[in-house]
């Protein structure tokens, strides 16, 4: 018995997400590789102002991600997400003006702030049009979006440092305004996630039969057990620790395998990184699907095992062939990590909490990143490269651990609000 006709993926929809999405980070990203030029040129900044301008995004990004998904949540996903693309333009717009370095530093913090709005929006608004067979995919490719306008963005950004730097303010802001059209033209058909108006502090909002209106008695328990705030609410923590801890080894393969093969005489470190990237987005390409079919408990296991093989046969590589192979099995196992992983918090948060959910989930990434990039800088320059891969290895078997340990939604429901669905049922058991 089924509650629903499957649905159909809403593809004109999702072009504009997707398009909007990679439009948004061309023009986040265009100017990284050139503000290191532009500061030390204009503001004869040393290392240490040029890595707080680059990287201070991140804190903003970890700190505004959930709250923009509590906010996709209550004013519509498309707003939230619109916003976004419209700071980014604006940041944009400012590296025009004449400013000095703690004006940058404030420009890159709205940056951030838009970064965050434009990702966690968009990332809540794909599942919630996404059909329930077809989500863990669709969250793969809409992750395959926002690389290909980080690769895209950056190149760009390079090439037009060539004209000048005017040229590159001026992507920077031409892009995300191009993404708030995209987004803008999406529709949005009643009823739909993002149409519904802003409700009154403790008012329900309207569902459909079958949806979580009805939950069995206990239930408000269960949302309130769901509880906390920022990136301590509860459906996303296990899951979002695991991001964290998968996040070392790819944080150690892009700082140090450079180094590494070159310590060892071999070279070509950028070659393992241009196929590690490659693999990443083909795996979502071409297998995307699997946390759907399989259950995203398994694939997430499987996928932090795999990137901790990758990771040690990088360390041991005695040649280019096997650090090549090394970097493959890294990013096929990571790349369905992150998609799997996300749809255990789907799958494990209220329905109307699953902004705020998706949004604290990704906030661990930022957080991985802050931490693992010191980390392994430190393992390197106290013990050796291969060390960085063993310490990224161990935390993926970790994340591997934990994404097996975490325990099925509550109520059975997989976060369709449809408590007792059978489907739901069989596609747990698949993921234990």
């Amino acid at each position: 018995m089924t509650d629903h006709p499957a649905r159909a993926v809403p593809r004109p929809a999702l072009v504009g997400i997707f398009g909007g999405l990679f439009a948004g980070y061309l023009g986040l990203t265009a100017v990284i590789p050139v503000l290191p030029a532009f500061l030390r040129d204009r503001h004869a900044a040393g290392d240490l102002v040029v890595g707080l301008v680059v990287t201070v995004t991140a804190g903003t990004a970890l700190l505004v991600r959930p709250v923009a998904g509590a906010l996709a949540d209550r004013y519509g996903h498309r707003t939230v997400m619109l916003a976004g693309a419209l700071v980014a333009a604006l940041g944009g717009l400012l590296y025009f003006l004449p400013l000095a370095v703690p004006a940058l530093v404030a420009v890159r913090l709205l940056l951030g702030a838009g970064e965050a709005a434009l990702f966690t929006a968009g990332a809540v608004w794909t599942v919630a049009l996404a059909p329930h067979h077809r989500r863990g995919q669709l969250i793969g490719l809409y992750g395959v979006s926002m690389w290909g306008g980080i690769s895209a963005g950056t190149f760009l950004g390079a090439t037009l440092q060539q004209v000048s730097f005017t040229a590159v303010w001026a992507l920077a802001a031409a892009a995300p305004l191009l993404a708030a059209a995209l987004i803008a033209l999406v529709p949005v058909p009643h009823g739909e996630p993002g149409t519904a108006a802003p409700r009154e502090p403790g008012t329900a909002a309207p569902q459909e039969p079958g949806t979580a209106a009805q939950r069995e008695p206990g239930t408000t328990a269960q949302r309130k057990s769901g509880g906390g705030g920022g990136l301590l609410l509860r459906p996303a923590l296990l899951p979002g620790t695991a991001l964290a801890l998968g996040a070392a080894g790819y944080a150690g393969l892009a700082a140090f395998v450079v180094l590494h093969l070159d310590a060892r005489g071999i070279g070509s470190g950028v070659l393992v990184l241009s196929c590690f990237s490659a693999v990443y987005a083909g795996t979502r390409l071409v297998i995307g699907h699997l946390p759907d079919k399989l259950g995203p408990r398994r694939v997430a296991a499987w996928s932090a095992a795999g990137e901790a093989v990758g990771l040690t046969i990088v360390a041991l590589a005695p040649n280019l062939p096997v650090a090549v192979a090394g970097g493959v099995v890294t990013g096929v196992g990571f790349s369905l990590l992150h998609p799997s992983l996300a749809l255990m918090v789907m799958n494990r948060a209220e329905p109307t909490r699953q902004g705020a959910a998706i949004g604290a989930y990704t906030s661990f990434w930022d957080l991985g990143l802050a931490v693992w990039g010191p980390v392994t800088g430190l393992v390197a320059a106290t013990l050796d490269y291969p060390a960085v891969f063993g310490v990224g290895a161990a935390c993926a078997v970790a994340a591997a651990a934990m994404a097996a340990w975490i325990g099925r939604p509550a109520g059975g429901h997989g976060g369709t609000g449809r408590p007792g669905k059978p489907g739901s049922e069989r596609t747990e058991a698949r993921a234990a």
